[in-house]
């Protein structure tokens, strides 16, 4: 009713499962130091395998470290490189689809053959290869998958503008002796922004995923600084004596992902008045 009254659609039970999903993610992302309970890189030898306790509630693992407070601080790992990397993607492949679909000609044969060859690589692979330049590290990881996900942004972001820039708008903008680079703030990207916005929700459980990915096989945030994906791959060898251990950031990885896919799905529905009631 609230979002009725202010003009806005409802969101559905999917969407709204998917906002408070998020929202617990982004929350625990910022305010990660001051709920974790423990120091995440902490040891405690005595506490090694301890089981779900008043003095850990959801156990330790291998080294005794508290897990909540791993978790906790792996969310906020995972959601500042999701976030970074997203604006990545975004901004540069946005920046790029413009100036493909609205220039034509040599600009678009140009940036779209090198877009073209970089699709052709599946975005985790193409970020393997980027991760063995840069290295892993956080700021490796946001401009390799950056890089690996600008191309869909490309080719989203250029297909909308293709779209736009025959409309009347666009012409009365140029007749009435507006430039290119005007035409293109004023008229163009403003039109862009509900796609780009749907594909930006989109994108961030991406990468999430590829974040974990990367981790898991040695090439994410290295050890022991806490990220959900090298939990998974440091806990496996104890996946039979305290199973717990991967299945706490598996479950968190599934979590997020199902949230933001919720998420992406209200977004769409949204912006699209098709789709509303």
């Amino acid at each position: 009713m609230i979002a009725r009254a202010f003009g806005l659609p409802a969101l559905r039970f999917n969407g709204l499962i998917g906002v408070l999903v998020v929202g617990l993610l982004l929350l625990v992302a910022v305010f990660g130091p001051w709920l974790a309970p423990y120091d995440p890189l902490k040891l405690d030898l005595m506490a090694r395998f301890q089981g779900p306790s008043a003095a850990h509630l959801l156990g330790a693992d291998e080294f005794g470290r508290d897990l909540l407070s791993r978790l906790i601080h792996g969310a906020r790992t995972s959601a500042w490189i999701a976030f970074a990397t997203v604006v990545f993607a975004i901004v540069f492949g946005t920046v790029l689809g413009v100036l493909a679909g609205f220039l034509r000609g040599w600009t678009d044969r140009i940036l779209m053959m090198v877009n073209d060859a970089l699709l052709a690589f599946p975005g985790l692979l193409l970020a393997l290869g980027f991760m063995a330049v840069f290295g892993a590290s956080r700021n490796g990881i946001i401009v390799a998958l950056g890089i690996a996900y600008m191309p869909v942004a490309v080719r989203v972001v250029r297909g909308t503008v293709l779209s736009i820039r025959e409309r009347e708008f666009v012409e009365a903008s140029r007749v009435i002796g507006n430039s290119g680079v005007v035409t293109m703030l004023r008229h163009v990207l403003p039109n862009c922004l509900a796609p780009i916005m749907v594909l930006a929700t989109t994108m961030f459980g991406w990468v999430v995923l590829s974040e974990s990915a990367l981790s898991f096989l040695g090439l994410g945030v290295p050890p022991p600084a806490p990220s959900w994906g090298n939990m998974l791959s440091t806990g496996r060898p104890y996946i039979n004596q305290a199973p717990y251990i991967i299945i706490l950031p598996g479950l968190c990885i599934s979590i997020t992902l199902l949230g933001v896919n919720l998420l992406g799905d209200a977004v769409r529905d949204w912006l699209d008045p098709k789709m509303q009631d």
